[in-house]
């Protein structure tokens, strides 16, 4: 049993099909084949059932899954924190909201970078409640997210930072007062991300309580559209403070004073509890540290 084997196993399963394996890997797809058949008789098992040009895992390669991907995640590991000491080389898999993506982390990024410029970094935008599971299966090294504070029995925040929720809208907009509550916002149109974002579920909740009905504009995940139809007039944008710092600078959003309940959220740097912390990691949560102070 190889790391190659089981690389290819996991793409097979990704991609859906051993050709769209090896044209991501850059195989023949015999070689897929061959690769697979080898790892199959070595187990003396059936990992993929055959239905024409399509594959479905077996039990057993359902049972594989999870030892495959612990493999590479320890192969990924070596590379970072034993190849190469001085000058470490691997992959580093980062889990981010997209809300510290549009003015935070890009420059964090572009530090960490020039220390280990051999580091390749994977990005992905994560949901709130897939973050453990991602941590788990070790699809994700580590995970900077803006959200409610995250806490699980196999989860470890290594930094975590009170953030601001606001409500923001174009300098010219009416409103009924200076200061806004609950009450007020049944008058206006809001702008909201989508129904799976803990942002919107907060306002939702606080709202009921409240027992206010609100007028919903617009609904989209892209905080970038929010604020788009908020300078133009179309509403109010219920958003995270760091997305809109470069609006608010520039004059083409304003932001609106609220006397109303508190929406606690952290940005958050979390990995699984028995990830081991490697340079690369420290340094780049101390970037973030620094970044935030």
């Amino acid at each position: 049993m190889t790391i190659t084997q089981l690389n290819t196993f996991i793409k097979i399963i990704e991609s859906g099909s051993f050709s769209s394996a090896a044209d991501i890997l850059g195989y023949a797809q015999s070689t897929v084949t061959t690769q697979i058949k080898q790892l199959e008789e070595e187990l003396n098992c059936q990992l993929f059932d055959r239905l024409g040009k399509t594959v479905s895992l077996t039990s057993a390669g359902e049972r594989l899954i999870t030892y495959a991907e612990r493999m590479l995640q320890l192969e990924r590991d070596i590379h970072l924190e034993v190849s190469d000491e001085v000058d470490p080389a691997g992959v580093l898999k980062i889990g981010v909201s997209e809300s510290l993506c549009i003015n935070r982390f890009p420059e964090i990024l572009m530090k960490f970078n020039r220390v280990y410029p051999r580091i390749e970094l994977r990005l992905q935008f994560i949901n709130h409640e897939d973050i453990q599971d991602l941590l788990q299966k070790g699809e994700l090294d580590i995970v900077y997210t803006l959200n409610p504070l995250i806490e699980g029995d196999s989860l470890s925040i290594l930094y975590k930072k009170r953030e601001t929720l606001g409500f923001y809208a174009s300098p010219e907009f009416a409103l009924p007062k200076k200061t806004l509550t609950e009450k007020d916002l049944a008058q206006i149109p809001l702008l909201l991300t989508g129904h799976n974002c803990n942002f919107r579920n907060m306002l939702m909740k606080d709202l009921k309580k409240h027992n206010i009905s609100p007028q919903i504009a617009l609904e989209t995940s892209s905080k970038e559209i929010l604020k788009q139809f908020a300078g133009n007039g179309y509403g109010v944008a219920f958003i995270p403070d760091v997305t809109a710092k470069t609006e608010l600078n520039e004059g083409r959003l304003k932001k609106l004073g609220w006397r109303g309940d508190d929406f606690p959220v952290y940005s958050q740097v979390i990995i699984h509890k028995d990830k081991y912390l490697s340079r690369a990691v420290i340094e780049l949560v101390d970037l973030i540290k620094g970044n935030n102070s």
